[in-house]
């Protein structure tokens, strides 16, 4: 069962929960593309999609610090199932069989654009004037990412099609010798 959350009603330890599950349902989504798309060679897009799950990983420990130094260990009351599971996660369908590192970077700045607009679009809404200057700087540094993710895309091939190669993806032939 799904519980809506009020955001205009979410006080600065609520916030920086509910960012806390935006980073980590992230984490959660790049660490499943790995898995789902294996590694086939140093740089490819797992790697690509490993970088992001580490950099989701490193930002949520942040906020999670700074919930930790102002809150203690005191219990969340924003749970998983009261937030849409894809506000920054890539859309479970985005990871392709032999995409490549471009493909990846591009997935990754769709869903940094989708965080961006999240955090943007609740400012209006809430009321807490530590709440919304929480909420801005989050939404800052989602731009921040795009704005490396455009930097980084200098470095790959300017091309969505398949980095299928048919040296690295042929199957192997397995032959059973006779006796």
């Amino acid at each position: 069962m799904s519980i809506e959350l009020d955001f205009s009603t979410l006080n600065l330890m609520d916030a920086l929960d509910l960012a806390v599950l935006i980073e980590k349902e992230s984490e959660d989504r790049y660490l499943a593309f790995t898995e789902q798309l294996g590694q086939r060679y140093p740089g490819d897009a797992t790697n690509f999609f490993a970088m992001m799950a580490r950099n989701e990983k490193r930002h949520g420990v942040e906020i999670s610090e700074r919930r930790r130094l102002l809150f203690g260990d005191a219990p969340t009351r924003v749970t998983p199932n009261m937030i849409d599971k894809n506000i920054e996660a890539p859309d479970p369908g985005k990871a392709k069989r032999f995409m490549s590192p471009r493909h990846a970077l591009e997935v990754a700045l769709e869903s940094e654009i989708k965080a961006y607009n999240f955090y943007n679009s609740i400012l209006a809404t809430i009321q807490d004037v530590s709440v919304r200057e929480l909420i801005s700087s989050l939404r800052d540094e989602e731009a921040e990412h795009q704005r490396l993710l455009n930097e980084k895309k200098a470095g790959y091939a300017d091309t969505l099609e398949s980095d299928f190669d048919q040296e690295i993806d042929k199957p192997s032939l397995h032959y059973i010798q006779e006796s």
